[in-house]
Formats: structure tokens, sequence, C-alpha cells
């Protein structure tokens, strides 16, 4: 979508991850396959978007991370939410349901 800011398009996918990680710790595979899923196929992120988000929202204090074992025995990073994330979590959840409110009379008017 040209004209979509590009921080709008970063924010989106940090609150997916925030609101995933909201049900459980999960390491970053479960992760894009949680949104995959939820999305019913039309969301899927891909490595190269979905590990600097991970990144950048646990140098922000919005997730934190540990290293443990997945369902098939490998080594990979969970990470799960913190109590500043959830706080974000909310915040970013009340401009989203406005910039989609506000995109809704747009397209009704026009």
């Amino acid at each position: 979508m040209s004209g979509l800011p590009s921080d709008r398009l970063q924010g989106t996918l940090d609150l997916l991850i925030l609101r995933v990680l909201r049900q459980e710790r999960t390491h970053g595979w479960g992760i894009a396959q949680q949104i995959q899923q939820i999305s019913r196929d039309v969301l899927q992120v891909n490595q190269g978007s979905l590990y600097p988000a991970l990144r950048r929202l646990e140098e922000r204090g919005w997730i934190g991370a540990e290293w443990g074992t997945s369902d098939n025995n490998r080594r990979a990073r969970f990470y799960q939410l913190t109590a500043a994330g959830r706080r974000q979590l909310t915040q970013q959840t009340a401009r989203w349901e406005e910039f989609v409110l506000a995109v809704t009379l747009v397209l009704q008017t026009a």
C-alpha cells in the first residue's frame, strides 16, 4: 500500500508479535506459524522481517528471550511478553483500532 508510512507497517508486525506472545511463550518459528494460522494464511511473516522485529522488541524491553529446547529437540530462543510489552500491546491495539476506524470511514463515504 503506497502512502502507508513504513513505521505503520513495522508497527503492525510488532503488534502482531506482541499479541501472539500475550497467549504464551514461544519461539520465532512458532510466532510466524501462529500469525499465519490465525490470519487463515493471509499473513505470512518471513524470517527477514521476523527476527529483526524480535530483536527490536527485545531491545525496547517489550519482550524477553531465553534459550530452550523446541518440540523437535532443537535449541531455540523462546520469547515472552514483559509487563512493559503488555502496556505497549494495549496502547498499540487502541491506536490500530483508531486507524482501522478512520480507514473504514473513508471507504464507506468515498
